[in-house]
């Protein structure tokens, strides 16, 4: 009966800090949203009542009149681009790390280990002194730029940036997978790329689906850098022009059009939360039984 008691009480002990963190988390999200809907006349009244109405014209201000679609659409096409170049560099450089033993392995591994612990927004300054060096010696040369706004530049630097964390996640599962699976393969006449491609990745999905998740909400959610080497209007991605929005709605006083560019930049990371929850949570299932 004792037993029981602490066990009770240990779980009320747990369940409460839960969920107040799920209040402080969800209560300023759904706040967010019933604001999106709002007219602006709303906001003088009461900010903290329920919406009186649903009133989309603040979406279709913010996606027009903001050209906040042209920003999703800008930074839609760096994710993707980034995540690919991530997976297609990421994959292979993972698994050789992990599974074969060669001159500089260890050096590699070290220096990998050692861009963990570089803030990214720490050489912003000197990867645009260096792309704009780049694009100077160009004009001199060729009499074009090329790296400076180039939305296929800031998605190799994404990808750049996000090689230590993803080649150590990987490579610490590679670890775990025993060399059975590759010894029957090699066995069976598959070659090491063949070997990799249609045995190891796919054993894999549930550690890349997390890895790919992680880099998504990054790469989407990214401001600092985007806002360095982007300069034209017409290339800004979502968060440089949310900040954007909000700053032109301060002054012209139209809450209901900045809220509504929030929930547009939210929207996507939460549809693709719950699309890969499955499997995120499979992931990092494995990952934790496993390391």
């Amino acid at each position: 009966m004792e037993k029981n008691k602490t066990s009770s009480l240990s779980k009320i002990l747990i369940y409460i800090p839960l969920i107040l963190l799920a209040i402080t988390i969800l209560v300023p999200v759904a706040w967010v949203f019933m604001a999106s809907i709002k007219e602006n006349v709303e906001f003088y009244r009461n900010p903290w009542a329920l919406p009186a109405g649903v009133y989309l014209q603040n979406f279709v201000d913010a996606w027009t009149k903001a050209d906040m679609g042209s920003y999703m659409l800008n930074s839609a096409i760096v994710t993707v681009l980034a995540l690919l170049i991530l997976i297609v560099v990421s994959l292979p450089a993972s698994y050789v790390l992990s599974r074969f033993k060669f001159f500089g392995n260890g050096f590699l591994n070290t220096l990998i280990m050692a861009g963990l612990f570089i803030n990214v927004n720490y050489i912003v300054v000197p990867i645009f002194l260096m792309l704009s060096d780049a694009d100077t010696f160009l004009r001199k040369t060729v009499g074009e730029p090329f790296f400076l706004n180039n939305i296929f530049v800031l998605a190799v630097v994404y990808a750049a940036t996000a090689l230590p964390f993803t080649i150590y996640l990987l490579a610490g599962y590679f670890k775990t997978v025993a060399k059975d699976y590759e010894e029957a393969a090699y066995v069976d006449g598959a070659g090491y790329f063949r070997t990799m491609i249609q045995i190891i990745f796919p054993m894999a999905k549930p550690s890349i689906i997390t890895v790919i998740l992680f880099n998504f909400l990054s790469f989407w959610n990214e401001y600092i850098i985007s806002m360095t080497l982007l300069t034209k209007p017409e290339l800004k991605t979502l968060p440089v022009g949310l900040m954007n929005l909000m700053a032109a709605q301060k002054s012209a006083v139209q809450y209901g059009q900045m809220y509504a560019g929030l929930v547009i930049v939210m929207l996507p990371t939460l549809i693709f939360y719950m699309l890969v929850q499955k499997q995120l949570t499979e992931g990092m299932t494995v990952g934790g039984l496993k390391g």
